[in-house]
């Protein structure tokens, strides 16, 4: 599971069968300092968020399981939506 920020949609009006009805999201990964961390992936948002909310996203075969869909072609998946973060410094 990793970090990430909802920054955008996608609308495809033409997508696989196995997406049809699935909600895309442009999901930018996150360190925990909130910093960029890689490029911006496409994820299946699961749980409702938004655009600007920190969300939890998981890839591979786990973003599969979480959407329920195994033979789809789903790569990344939005699986929380986060209320905080703490990390503990010395």
């Amino acid at each position: 599971m990793q970090i990430g920020k909802v920054i955008g949609t996608v609308v495809a009006t033409k997508k696989d069968d196995s997406l049809i009805g699935s909600k895309l999201m442009i999901t930018q990964p996150l360190n925990l300092k909130n910093e960029i961390d890689g490029k911006p992936l496409i994820a299946v948002d699961t749980v409702g968020a938004g655009i600007g909310e920190l969300v939890i996203y998981t890839e591979g075969t786990a973003a599969r399981n979480a959407t329920k869909k195994l033979q789809s072609s789903i790569n990344a998946a939005i699986i929380g939506i986060v209320d905080n973060i703490d990390v503990w410094e010395d």
